[in-house]
């Protein structure tokens, strides 16, 4: 019998899958999940796939990876997909296509599966990361072959003895990360409908947050956070102290109508607290620190940036090319930047760094201060303006 590797994330789709590999495909399969930092038990995920009916199961470490090698481009960058969405799926999909094709070609199957439908973007994602890295390997989507509603596969789950922790009642389909939470399906799939409070755990009702500000001082050197309030920390601590913090005042909700790479639009809501506030700290630090035509054109590349990796393009030469732009840019990005949480909002309220390019004699208005020459700015007003004086004079006559 062949082999099959699945992308197994233990939840319903993925679940449904190890049957009807077996069943419809006659195929072995084996079950992998990756970690890229997930609030799970995952060798619980591990045994759960194993009783299903997995030939082997493998939970694979790649926290540190996901965070060196693919958060902190996708921070450097401010990467905010239609300037809202950090990429929480996004990045985590190269990565774990990565180590399916590793463990692929260790076990000698000619398969992988995943459990996208033909309406996301994750089942581009992965195919065409697979590809890049292996394409002698063949793509099973089962779920896209012979679509099942999500009352039809948990209807199935129940027929085959298949535990999962979703029901009919709150049937929300979850994907999570260190960078953040994805939630869609159930009563979200209507615009007009508010988030009910249940699909949210990263963060509290804005409502329901502290009735005090809480500061938090962010230390960055060379792009890349370093310290909370003073105190160093390695990287993946520190997005999980920022989670907490802006989480417990509300902030870090996202609720949008997002543009999907197939044409269709679709509601979309995530919990990333870290996320928007580690870019949100980051992109005012460049502010101070990068020189102006540099931070302008920057963000016309965030925004590449950000769209080819939402369309699962991460191992094309352009995201390549544009990483090692914005490499150059952060090499003095280092300072510190002052956040302040209240109520579901969170606010620079302080910067400083020792690459600032902010002079206070050039910037103040105070007398004998103020070292900025008045009486050039005439000079320069009349150059910059003349292209459109010509042409001025052109279109009287």
């Amino acid at each position: 019998m062949e082999k099959v590797v699945l992308a197994y994330s233990g939840g319903l789709d993925t679940s449904v899958l190890i049957k009807r590999l077996e069943e419809d495909y006659n195929l072995q399969v084996i079950a992998v999940v990756v970690n890229v930092g997930q609030e799970e038990d995952l060798e619980k995920i591990k045994e759960r796939a194993l009783s299903v009916g997995a030939f082997k199961a493998y939970v694979v470490e790649a926290a540190k990876e996901f965070v060196n090698d693919f958060i902190s481009p996708a921070l450097k960058a401010n990467a905010l997909y239609e300037g809202k969405y950090p990429l929480v799926s996004a990045l985590s999909r190269p990565l774990i296509a990565k180590h399916l094709v590793k463990i692929a070609e260790r076990e000698g199957a000619s398969y992988i599966a995943h459990g996208c439908t033909g309406k996301g973007n994750d089942q581009v994602r992965f195919e065409v990361s697979i590809a890049a890295l292996a394409p002698e390997i063949k793509v099973i989507a089962p779920v896209r072959e012979k679509m099942m509603s999500r009352d039809e596969a948990i209807d199935y789950a129940r027929r085959k003895g298949i535990s999962v922790p979703v029901s009919k009642e709150k049937p929300y389909s979850i994907d999570e990360n260190l960078w953040g939470r994805a939630v869609e399906c159930g009563e979200l799939e209507d615009p007009w409908v508010e988030p009910p409070e249940d699909a949210f755990e990263l963060t509290v009702d804005p409502s329901k947050a502290p009735d005090e500000a809480e500061y938090l001082e962010i230390g960055f050197e060379k792009g890349l956070p370093v310290s909370l309030n003073g105190r160093k920390m390695v990287l993946d601590e520190l997005i999980k102290e920022v989670g907490q913090i802006a989480g417990r005042h509300g902030f870090g909700r996202v609720d949008m109508v997002e543009n999907r790479l197939v044409g269709i639009k679709s509601r979309e809501v995530y919990e990333v607290p870290a996320a928007l506030s580690l870019i949100k700290a980051h992109e005012d630090l460049e502010s101070l620190t990068l020189e102006r035509e540099v931070f302008h054109y920057k963000k016309i590349l965030e925004q590449k940036f950000a769209e080819i990796v939402y369309y699962g393009q991460w191992f094309s030469p352009l995201r390549e090319a544009l990483q090692a732009f914005f490499d150059k840019t952060q090499e003095r990005v280092s300072g510190v930047v002052k956040l302040k949480f209240y109520k579901g909002n969170a606010s620079v309220v302080g910067r400083k760094s020792p690459n600032s390019l902010y002079d206070f004699s050039l910037a103040t208005y105070e007398g004998e201060e103020d070292l900025f020459s008045h009486r050039a700015a005439k000079g320069f007003i009349e150059l910059f303006g003349l292209p459109l004086k010509v042409w001025a004079r052109k279109g009287k006559k």
